[in-house]
C-alpha cells in the first residue's frame, strides 16, 4: 500500500496512527467485552477504520457527520468521551439515550454526530436539510453522511442523492463499500460495476479512493470539502474497503468464500499504515507497543467506570415525558379587527404570518413556489419571501422529510407538505421512526410541521381521498392537529409552528372553499391539546373532529327534539380526554364520529377510553359512526353510501330510543 506523506509533517503521520489505532483498539476490548455478556450487541467495523477516521479527520469539528453501523472512528475521532461511549454500549442511563437505544443509534449535538436508525437509507435525506441550512446561511460548511454499499440499495438513496443534485447541497455522500450487505454480495446489491458509475446519473461529481488507506481518504475528503467551500455542491465519494468480521457478530462470516478474508488482511488499514511508519523511522515497535498498552489501560479503566454506574431506573414518567421537547405553549389572543374567510384562505394566512414572524422557516413542497400549490394555499409567498425560503422539490416525499428533520438539527423550523395526505406512505419511515423518536432517543427535536391535505367528499378517488391520521395516532412523539372551522385552522397552524415538536396538521380538502367563517387579522395561536365545545346539551354527546363537526351539526337540525352537546377535538395527540368526559358527564349517551372507515380508527380508542374510565357516566353504549371498511370509491353515489355521515341519523335514533 503506497502512502503519500507530502501534505504531513512527521507530528501529523503520528497523531493519525493513533486516532486510526484507537478504535481498532477499542474494537479488539468490545469482543472479549461481547462473549463476556458485559455488552449485548456488536457491530464490527474491524477492517474499514481509515474510512471513518479519515473522513472525520478532514471534516471541521462544528461541521456535521451522520455516521452507521461501523463508524466508531467518527466518534473517537471526536473525541466523544469512552466512559459515556461505553455507557450507551451497556445500557446505561449515562449513555445518550438513557437506555433507550443500543449502539451506535444516536447522536451528539455537542460533537454535530447524527447516529442512525435500523432503516439505514433516511440518514442521507437528513444530512440533505443539515446542507441546505449551511447553504441558506452561506457558512461555507458542509456535511458527511454514510451509507453502506447495500443501504444504498435502497429508495433513500436515490432519494437523497437527486434532491441534492438539484438544489446544489454542500453534501459528501460517502459509501463505504465493503463488498457485502449482511450475507449478500455486491453482485446482488447492484448491477453497476462501481458506485461512481451512479454519478453521471446524478449530475454530480463522483470519486474513488483506497478505503483501507488512510492519507488516501483523508487527503481526499479534505480536497473535496475545500472545493465545495468555493463551489457548493454534492459529491458521492466511494470507500472501497471490506468489512473482515460478521454483520453483527452473531451472524458469523461463514458465507465468505474460503481464502477471501485473507487476501484482505494484506489491506489492513491499521497494519499497513502501522508498518509504514516504522519503516520511515517515525515509530518503533516498542512505541507502538507502549501505545497499545497505553490504549488498553485508558479503555479498560473507561468501561470499568461505565460498569460501574447503577442500573438503569425505570420511571413510566420520565419515558412519556421525554416523547416531546420541553415546550412552553403561550396562547396569542387575537386583536385587532376579523374579515370572512374562506378555509383555505384561512391557511394561506397563517402560512403568511408564520413566514415572517419565523424568519428560519423554510417551506417544503412538491409545486409549491411559483405554481402557489395543487390547491394554491402557498400562491404569492415565494414572490414574498423568496424561493430560497418556499422551496419547489421533487417527487420525494421520504428525502424531503429527512431534510426537515435535518433542518430542525440545525436549529431552523420547517414546514413540508404533503400534496395529498394519501402520498405521506412514500416518506412514512421518516415520520414514524425519525421524527416521532428522535427526541426521546437522543434529546433531539424535530421542528417540523407536516401539511396534510386529507378526506373524501371531491370525488378523487381512493389514492387522492384517505383518511390517514389514525395511521399517526398510534405513534408516540407526534402531536396531531385536525381544525374543523377558518379560525381554528390559523389559529392551530400557528401554535404549530412555535410548538418544536414533530405536528401532523391536518387539512380537509372538502372543507377549503365550501366553508367560511370569521377570522381575526392578525397574529393568533389557538391551544394545542384543547377541544373545541361546539354545543352544550344534556340528551347525546356527538365527539368528533374535521368534516365530521359539519355533519354533526346538520344532524342536529334533523332532531331539533334532542339536545347535543357536540365535542370538536381538533386535536387528536394530545387528546383532550377532560372535554370527553364533562360531555359524557352531561349526557349519559354517546356517539363517536369519524370520517375514516371504523376499524382501527380513532374512535376505537376514544370509545375504549370512555368504556374503561367513564363507564358508570354511561345510559347506553357507547356507538361509533364512521366511514365502510373499504377504500374510498371514486363515484359521486358510491362515495355518498361509503362516507359516515349516511349512518349518522340512524345511530342518533338508536341513542334516543335507547
Amino acid at each position: 500500500m503506497n502512502f503519500d506523506r507530502t501534505s504531513y509533517s512527521d507530528d501529523n503521520l503520528k497523531g493519525i496512527y493513533k486516532r486510526l489505532l484507537l478504535p481498532r483498539m477499542i474494537e479488539e476490548k468490545m469482543l472479549i467485552y461481547l462473549r463476556q455478556g458485559k455488552i449485548s450487541k456488536w457491530f464490527s467495523g474491524f477492517g474499514q477504520e481509515a474510512v471513518s477516521v479519515g473522513c472525520a479527520m478532514a471534516m471541521d469539528d462544528d461541521e456535521y457527520i451522520l455516521t452507521m453501523h461501523r463508524n466508531l472512528g467518527v466518534f473517537t475521532t471526536r473525541n466523544v468521551p469512552l466512559e459515556r461511549l461505553f455507557a450507551q454500549f451497556q445500557g446505561k442511563a449515562e449513555g445518550f439515550t438513557k437506555g433507550r437505544d443500543r449502539s451506535f443509534h444516536f447522536g451528539s449535538k455537542e460533537h454535530h454526530i447524527v447516529g442512525m436508525i435500523s432503516h439505514l437509507g433516511p440518514q442521507l435525506g437528513i444530512a440533505d436539510g443539515i446542507a441546505l441550512s449551511q447553504l441558506l446561511d452561506q457558512s461555507g460548511k458542509s456535511t458527511l453522511v454514510f451509507s453502506g454499499d447495500g443501504g444504498a440499495s435502497e429508495g433513500d438513496f436515490h432519494e437523497a442523492l437527486n434532491v441534492a443534485a438539484v438544489w446544489d447541497l454542500p453534501v459528501i455522500f460517502v459509501v463505504e463499500n465493503n463488498q457485502w450487505g449482511l450475507s449478500t454480495p455486491s453482485s446482488e446489491q447492484f448491477k453497476c460495476k462501481q458506485f461512481i458509475d451512479k454519478g453521471i446519473g446524478y449530475g454530480m461529481q463522483a470519486e474513488q479512493v483506497n478505503g483501507n488507506n488512510i492519507l488516501e481518504v483523508l487527503s481526499t475528503v479534505a480536497a473535496l470539502k475545500q472545493s465545495i467551500k468555493e463551489n457548493p455542491r454534492p459529491i458521492l465519494l466511494e470507500c472501497v474497503t471490506f468489512r473482515m468480521r460478521g454483520h453483527e457478530e452473531a451472524s458469523g462470516t461463514k458465507y465468505y468464500p474460503e481464502g477471501l478474508q485473507d487476501q484482505w488482511a494484506e489491506q489492513d488499514p491499521v497494519d499497513n499504515f502501522e508498518q509504514f511508519l516504522i519503516e520511515a523511522g517515525l515509530l518503533t515497535h516498542e512505541a507502538v507497543s507502549a501505545m497499545k498498552d497505553e490504549m488498553k489501560l485508558a479503555i479498560s479503566n473507561a468501561f470499568d467506570e461505565a460498569l460501574s454506574y447503577e442500573a438503569i431506573q425505570t420511571l413510566a414518567e420520565e419515558e412519556l415525558s421525554d416523547l416531546y421537547a420541553p415546550s412552553v405553549q403561550p396562547i396569542t389572543k387575537a386583536t385587532g379587527g376579523s374579515k370572512e374567510m374562506r378555509f383555505v384562505d384561512a391557511i394561506a394566512n397563517g402560512l403568511d404570518q408564520a413566514m415572517e414572524k419565523h424568519p428560519n422557516l423554510v417551506l417544503m413542497g412538491q409545486d409549491i413556489a411559483d405554481y402557489g400549490g395543487v390547491f394554491k394555499v402557498t400562491d404569492g409567498l415565494a414572490a414574498k419571501y423568496s424561493k430560497h425560503r418556499v422551496r419547489n422539490t421533487p417527487l420525494c416525499e421520504s428525502a424531503i422529510l429527512g431534510a426537515g428533520l435535518g433542518l430542525s438539527i440545525t436549529g431552523r423550523k420547517a414546514m413540508v407538505e404533503m400534496q395529498f395526505s394519501d402520498f405521506v406512505t412514500c416518506g412514512f419511515n421518516q415520520i414514524v421512526n425519525n421524527l416521532a423518536k428522535i427526541h426521546w432517543r437522543w434529546g433531539q427535536n424535530a421542528d417540523v410541521v407536516v401539511r396534510m391535505p386529507t378526506g373524501a367528499g371531491v370525488g378523487a378517488g381512493p389514492f387522492h381521498s384517505q383518511s390517514t391520521e389514525a395511521w399517526f395516532f398510534h405513534t408516540p412523539g407526534l402531536k396531531i392537529l385536525y381544525p374543523s372551522t377558518p379560525e381554528d385552522a390559523k389559529g392551530l397552524l400557528l401554535a404549530a409552528f412555535e410548538d418544536p415538536n414533530p405536528v401532523m396538521f391536518f387539512e380537509h380538502k372538502y372543507l377549503y372553499r365550501s366553508l367560511t367563517g370569521q377570522v381575526p387579522d392578525g397574529y393568533y395561536t389557538t391551544e394545542i391539546g384543547k377541544a373545541r365545545q361546539v354545543s352544550t346539551g344534556h340528551d347525546i354527546s356527538v365527539i368528533t373532529y374535521g368534516l365530521g363537526v359539519q355533519w354533526a351539526e346538520q344532524s342536529a337540525k334533523q332532531f331539533p327534539s334532542v339536545s347535543f352537546d357536540i365535542v370538536d377535538l381538533r386535536s387528536l395527540a394530545p387528546l383532550d380526554f377532560e372535554a370527553i368526559k364533562e360531555s359524557v358527564s352531561r349526557t349519559g349517551k354517546v356517539i363517536v364520529l369519524h370520517e375514516d372507515s371504523l376499524t382501527g380508527g380513532i374512535g376505537g380508542e376514544i370509545s375504549a377510553r370512555i368504556g374503561e374510565e367513564l363507564f358508570h357516566l354511561l345510559d347506553a353504549p357507547v356507538l361509533r359512526c364512521a366511514s365502510l371498511d373499504t377504500p374510498v370509491p371514486f363515484a359521486s353515489q358510491l362515495e355518498k353510501q361509503f362516507l359516515a355521515n349516511e349512518k349518522l341519523d340512524g345511530m342518533i335514533q338508536t341513542l334516543i330510543d335507547y
